[in-house]
């Protein structure tokens, strides 16, 4: 699969799936000039290092994609690139690109291919074929903003509704110093549970 036959994405959220029995996660990667979105389902150790790196965590000691970049750097690549090539039964597929074209791009699991593309900054692309396979556009995502008429009732509900905001924005601070402790701590369970109580948090705030 060549690059010019893919679309440039990028990370429009992390949440829970209820689909995978044990519990799982899902990574919503969205076109950059577009609206079509994709969901892969991720593992729990791979949605971590994605969450932390999208969040500014920095763990006392590396986790296994920060010693991976290390290693990268310190033989003297880049990651130029990171691609979603194929959906195979049911199964992505991805591929990371380094800077040196004497290395072919490398097999990747498209979880660790977003985690390494993140830490070096690069570029995230699917294949043309897969969003027009299953990429989907949600229903009310465009232009979804309420109309508000100007009587008092409205006031009322804007008033409560600001309050409620403020009492979210406070437990949303209160839940990140919390991550920042339990990080420190080296509490990564801890760390995966609060994380999970601010995606929650954050995704009640967009409704």
């Amino acid at each position: 699969m060549d690059k010019k036959d893919s679309i440039r994405v990028e990370i429009f959220g992390l949440t829970m799936s209820t689909t995978v029995s044990g519990g799982g996660y899902a990574i919503i990667l969205k076109e950059t000039e577009g609206e079509r979105r994709l969901p892969i389902i991720i593992g729990h150790f791979e949605a971590q290092a994605i969450a932390f790196e999208l969040e500014g965590m920095k763990p006392p000691r590396p986790l296994t994609h920060d010693l991976l970049k290390n290693i990268i750097e310190t033989l003297g690549y880049h990651v130029e690139y990171v691609l979603i090539n194929e959906l195979r039964d049911s199964t992505f597929f991805a591929k990371i690109k380094l800077d040196s074209y004497e290395i072919d791009e490398i097999d990747a699991r498209p979880s660790d291919a977003i985690a390494m593309a993140l830490r070096f900054t690069a570029p995230i692309f699917v294949a043309s074929e897969i969003l027009d396979e299953i990429g989907f556009v949600p229903e009310g995502d465009k232009n979804d903003i309420p109309s508000h008429n100007d009587n008092e009732g409205d006031l009322d509900h804007d008033a409560e509704d600001y309050a409620k905001g403020e009492d979210k924005e406070s437990k949303l601070q209160q839940l990140k110093t919390e991550l920042d402790e339990a990080v420190n701590n080296e509490d990564y369970e801890k760390a995966a549970q609060l994380r999970d109580e601010i995606k929650k948090l954050e995704i009640s705030n967009l409704n």
